[in-house]
């Protein structure tokens, strides 16, 4: 059945956003027919895997531990199978900058010198209407060379090079399985979100791209389990079908960004594995997974300050060096984590103590077998990419090193409490800080926050919100003695709200609400941004 027969079997998408400018040239009738086509034959699933994170979290809330799973021991157990060998623009990944899909990024992402930009439809993006449809008008731009901005203070901005080749490579991150578009319908469902980001920028740029030399090339984020990673296996699979391009012509990388499915590395690798493209130790998700999955376990799992929990503390080192093992072990690709750190060029001291940790963290990465790692921000490539050529000198990666000194260890993933570090007020104040101002940033429609010199994104604020919750509802103590209640914390709440500098338009309000429902509810929302996400429509974005 070719696309056009098939299209006619199903219903019209209902487009119900506001109208944004160019928004034609995105949602042509032949591309909603694509996106109606993956929403019929995924969105059963979807909703089953849902259900199926659910089920898991009320088991390890009634004291289950996850672990690797038995079902799958045969596929850990075979050192025969391999992941599809690296697809051009993948091979060399030492530095990956990563940003959203504003035009003003884009351009300054594909001029960074990185060699790969993750183009992020995900945390660092509000997903207003505008922001879905302009993200793809950029990067179709971008890809046509057809792209530039002009600042307030009329500076201009244009891509550097003559070719596509001559630029990072473009590694889109669409949204989670757990978010929907309200703004797209079939027969009054919401699609899933990721399914409308992956699906617009393939239908309209897979050909492009592959005769630029380039490929359709994915980030798939909070993925829990190795059936969630077969699920985007088959989209790719279909999609593929559908616009008549050879099957593994897509490549995924995994950002291992849960706890759950890090005890399913090699299983997530083998579902993808024509598809592969490596793994990321998505660092800041993984510490909100695991405040969230064990937030009412007890002292055993209860973390230090957010700025205490490192990438070495035990659990994190565990993680990290499991997941260059798996990566190696199967010919994939292993990316480090993000360098949050904005600089500060008036400060002088801030700035040189920032790159210091900076490069240490970079040079951990390197030292560990990573291939690759991720910077916030253009002034950090040139630091990363000192470090990683260092390690990896003519060589484009160092799968070659399979690091058959590490195991896979339950225990070790799971030993959160021999995490150095102790609650203080000032942590608490600073969560509270972060998660108000970023939830209000995110309400206006930038969802990439410098906040205290750092990229703050929806992880991040998550983990502010995550931490204060498991505190108070752990009875927690800080370093001082006192104990962290619901009537303190709401006492804080208001000193630094009372701190912040207001403005015509701010939503501080609203930002304030959200936080106070997601951080000191008795219930415990999975996700902030999906209360977020429903005012923002209320109150923003109307229908």
């Amino acid at each position: 059945m070719t696309m056009l027969d098939a299209a006619r079997s199903i219903r019209d998408v209902t487009v119900t956003g506001p109208a944004v400018a160019r928004q034609d040239e995105v949602l042509t009738p032949e591309a909603l027919e694509f996106l109606a086509e993956l929403h019929h034959a995924f969105v059963g699933r979807r909703q089953e895997l849902l259900q199926l994170r659910q089920q898991r979290r009320t088991r390890i809330a009634n004291g289950a531990d996850p672990g690797f799973p038995t079902e799958t021991v045969t596929i850990r157990e075979d050192d025969s199978w391999r992941v599809a060998p690296l697809a051009p623009g993948l091979e060399d990944r030492r530095v990956e900058i990563t940003g959203p899909c504003d035009r003003k990024m884009t351009i300054n992402a594909l001029n960074s010198g990185a060699k790969c930009w993750l183009a992020d439809m995900e945390d660092s993006s509000t997903p207003s209407w505008s922001n879905v449809v302009n993200a793809q008008l950029n990067l179709s731009d971008a890809l046509r060379r057809q792209i530039d901005f002009t600042s307030e203070q009329g500076k201009t901005y244009r891509l550097n090079g003559e070719s596509l080749t001559d630029l990072p490579t473009i590694i889109v991150r669409p949204r989670g399985w757990h978010l929907a578009e309200r703004h797209l319908r079939v027969d009054g469902v919401p699609l899933g979100g990721g399914l409308v980001d992956f699906g617009l920028y393939f239908f309209h740029n897979a050909k492009r791209l592959i005769e630029q030399g380039r490929g359709p090339y994915f980030y798939l984020p909070k993925l829990e389990s190795y059936l969630e990673a077969r699920l985007w296996n088959d989209v790719f699979v279909l999609a593929q079908r559908l616009l008549g391009i050879p099957q593994g012509t897509i490549r995924a990388t995994v950002l291992i960004e849960t706890i759950t499915a890090a005890f399913e590395m090699e299983e997530i690798l083998y579902e993808l594995r024509e598809h592969s493209a490596g793994l990321n130790a998505g660092r800041w998700d993984y510490i909100f997974s695991v405040i969230k999955n064990f937030r009412d376990r007890g002292a055993r799992f209860v973390l230090p300050d957010r700025d205490q929990v490192t990438m070495t503390a035990p659990f994190m080192r565990a993680y990290t060096e499991q997941l260059v093992r798996a990566c190696h072990r199967r010919g994939a690709s292993a990316i480090g984590g993000m360098a949050a750190f904005i600089p500060n060029r008036r400060d002088a001291e801030v700035n040189a103590a920032a790159m210091d940790k900076v490069r240490a963290d970079k040079t951990r990465e390197a030292n560990d077998g990573f291939d690759g790692t991720w910077v916030a921000h253009p002034d950090l490539v040139p630091v990363a990419m000192e470090v990683f050529d260092e390690v990896l000198g003519d060589k484009p990666n160092q799968i070659d090193r399979k690091r058959d000194d590490v195991s896979p260890d339950a225990e070790s993933l799971l030993n959160i409490s021999a995490t150095p570090g102790a609650i203080t007020e000032a942590g608490i104040r600073a969560n509270i800080e972060v998660g108000i101002q970023y939830i209000e940033s995110w309400l206006r429609g930038n969802g990439a926050a410098a906040i205290n010199n750092l990229m703050e994104d929806a992880a991040t604020a998550e983990i502010s919100r995550s931490q204060i919750w498991q505190w108070i509802r752990n009875a927690s103590h800080t370093d001082q003695g006192r104990a962290v209640t619901h009537d303190w914390v709401e006492q804080l709440v208001a000193d630094e709200f009372a701190k912040l500098t207001r403005f015509d338009g701010d939503r501080f309000d609203d930002a304030r609400a959200i936080f106070a429902e997601c951080a000191m509810g008795e219930e415990y929302p999975t996700f902030l941004t999906l209360s977020a996400y429903s005012r923002y429509l209320c109150e923003g974005d109307r229908d």
